[in-house]
């Protein structure tokens, strides 16, 4: 069946009732395909954020059952090579000496019936990943160890221990194996090193690992790297980066997500770049030798996931990102430097988040979205693109008062296509209407797209539309979803050609009656912010904006942030070699001509876009340049908004500020 939603006698949308959504995120299916598991969060407001729980179904004619109810965030759910257990990572209890209820994350399994809960791991400081084995015999998990690098200053540092250091000291990773027959468990890797992934082979014998040399983000961008641990001899080959490294457009590649054909013949993995395209791998093992080759995507189409392989075969899946749609594709026949024909397996407008295949039986559930409706729980087939609905945990929205969503497109002046997502209250007919005001949404990243998915944010879908405001989110370029090209053009363009797409699509709105022009607002959150900043800088049309976690000088966020590789990509150059170009990227220098009144959010902990960059922005328009303008920070709070207060704060503010400024409330 296709996913829809009749729509009823409807009632606005409030607040409260966006913390009433259950937001599904994950889902797990059983090796016999006998039963499906997914990941729900619930708002709490006793706990002040967002909760994990742990629900279950049989596949055919399945009534959801919640298998765990803790405030633990459970979740990474993984099944042994049969229906008998369900493995699961959770956080239960205090920080304390309490094992396994420590508040460090544990290893958990229950039965498919919610009986029998126990804990299968009872680490004093938890475990860091873990992988179950093929034949569900053992569990993989890593650990790490601190270790202080020898070199000359070694001593000292020992010496002054209670100093915090820049280098030095590193947490080196190790990987164990629990017999979960015998709960014997062995040390099986300890190099010094730090595994940021890692994927045992199907017969055990080896296992892929992805690794840098210390526990800073800055070593994942170019100094990681991927190898094959052969557990008997002990020995890591690492695969030639070739690929990813020298013949890349840019060296600050990320490489994730190993994993392993059935067969042990082939090896799939990520790279993820800044700014430019984010590729499949495929190392492939045969006659003593290795053979590594990128996979081919269609031209349209970004890397929305880390792709697998189907079991027992050589064929692979991902989600792509395609235009304001997220359909689950397959590869046929990837190795040996080849590949066959690419199908799509959920398409028909759904938007695909995640993804799971039963072992034994290569069915696919999913968690897919649509413009009516938001993440359900589905099976998918292979032979068709319909999808069977096994638990949608929202059902009561039917009666509210959803926005109409449509995919809109615009040209730009050198004749490019530009497409966003235009969400409008429902009933408004354009033409017969008054043009609506207007919020311009700025998806981050940039490296990200909107979709056409029903979409209840704190960053203004859904709430705004519902409130009588147009809702405009542009997929201006440098987004996914649109081709390689469209990705890479953004490059050492930043507050240029990306601004200019935003200003054409609200111009083309403007012009077709959709928006009013004296009733415009403009925000968003991390490169969203970031691009209000410039968009405030170059004019003043917009009558209110909203900053969150934006740059304000491309300079200091390089000198400052944890993954300084996104600046230096889209910049071309390090500060010291092309400081002209870090200028212009930065709103900083023409904050003289900011005039819109802006209401500015960050987090007091954020380590990507520093809160530095937003008190900056607020010294200059409070401080420097009269504008109107609030800071707010969020204490204890990191690059996201994750409690419940905060979000609530957030909400409020933006629309109270909008309304004062915009429509003169």
């Amino acid at each position: 069946m296709f996913l829809e939603l009749a729509l009823c006698i409807c009632t606005q949308i409030t607040p409260e009732d966006y913390f009433s959504i259950s937001y599904v995120s994950s889902c797990s299916i059983s090796p016999d395909s006998k039963f499906v598991s997914w990941t729900e969060g619930r708002w709490d407001e006793e706990l002040d954020r967002r909760n994990y729980d742990i629900w279950i179904s049989q596949t055919e004619d399945g009534v959801p059952l919640r298998l765990t109810f803790d405030e633990a965030n459970d979740g990474s759910m993984q099944w042994g090579n049969t229906d008998a257990w369900l493995y699961f990572s959770s956080r239960r209890g205090s920080k304390g000496d309490d094992l396994p209820r420590n508040g460090k994350k544990q290893i958990w399994r229950v039965k498919p019936d919610g009986t029998r809960l126990m804990a299968v791991t009872r680490l004093a400081g938890g475990v860091e990943d873990w992988k179950i084995s093929a034949d569900g015999t053992l569990m993989y998990y890593t650990v790490s160890d601190e270790t202080q690098i020898d070199d000359e200053w070694k001593s000292l540092r020992q010496d002054h221990d209670d100093i915090e250091y820049g280098h030095g000291i590193v947490e080196y990773s190790e990987i164990w194996a629990l017999d979960l027959m015998t709960w014997k468990q062995k040390k099986l890797w300890d190099e010094n090193k730090v595994i940021v992934d890692f994927a045992p082979s199907f017969d055990g014998k080896k296992i892929a690992t992805v690794t840098t040399p210390d526990t800073r983000l800055i070593t994942n961008e170019g100094w990681s790297d991927i190898g094959v641990y052969d557990i008997e001899t002990k020995e890591t080959i690492l695969l030639d980066d070739a690929l990813w490294r020298e013949h890349a457009p840019s060296p600050y590649g990320w490489v994730e997500s190993p994993d392993w054909s059935s067969d042990g013949s082939r090896l799939l993995f990520a790279v993820d770049f800044d700014g430019f395209p984010r590729n499949m791998y495929v190392a492939t093992f045969a006659d003593a030798r290795t053979v590594i080759h990128r996979v081919e995507r269609r031209d349209e189409v970004s890397l929305g996931s880390a792709p697998v392989w189907i079991p027992n075969s050589h064929d692979l899946l991902y989600i792509a990102e395609q235009g304001t749609s997220r359909p689950l594709l397959k590869v046929s026949d990837v190795g040996y430097s080849q590949q066959g024909k690419t199908t799509e397996l959920i398409t028909n407008n759904l938007v695909c988040w995640d993804f799971s295949v039963g072992k034994d039986t290569k069915q696919i559930a999913a968690v897919v979205g649509s413009s009516v409706t938001p993440s359900s729980v589905v099976l998918a087939s292979d032979s068709s693109n319909m999808v069977t609905v096994v638990a949608n945990p929202n059902t009561h929205i039917n009666n509210w008062e959803l926005p109409t969503i449509q995919t809109v497109s615009w040209t730009a002046k050198d004749g490019t296509v530009i497409e966003g997502v235009l969400e409008l209250p429902k009933g408004f007919t354009v033409g017969k209407d008054a043009p609506l005001p207007m919020y311009v949404d700025l998806h981050g990243g940039p490296t990200s797209a909107r979709t056409a998915a029903l979409s209840i944010s704190i960053y203004g879908r859904g709430l705004f539309s519902s409130d009588g405001w147009a809702v405009f989110s542009p997929n201006y370029r440098g987004s996914t979803g649109y081709g390689d090209k469209f990705l890479t053009d953004l490059v050492g363009r930043e507050n240029d050609i990306e601004v200019q797409d935003i200003l054409d699509g609200v111009d083309e709105l403007v012009e077709k009656g959709f928006a009013d022009p004296d009733k415009l607002a403009v925000g968003g959150w991390s490169n969203g912010g970031y691009l209000t900043n410039c968009l405030i800088a170059k004019t003043d049309r917009f009558k209110a904006a909203s900053s969150g976690a934006g740059v304000f000088d491309q300079t200091m966020q390089w000198s400052i942030e944890d993954t300084p590789g996104h600046v230096v990509n889209y910049a071309m150059g390090l500060p010291w070699e092309v400081p002209g170009e870090f200028r212009r990227m930065s709103p900083l220098f023409e904050a003289d001509k900011i005039t819109t009144p802006t209401i500015i959010h960050v987090g007091e902990g954020d380590a990507r876009v520093p809160a530095e960059q937003s008190k900056a922005l607020f010294r200059a328009l409070h401080d420097y340049l009269d504008v109107p303008t609030h800071l707010v920070i969020y204490p204890d709070t990191g690059h996201g908004l994750s409690k419940m207060s905060h979000r609530k704060a957030k909400m409020e503010w933006d629309k109270a500020w909008f309304n004062r400024w915009v429509l003169g409330k």
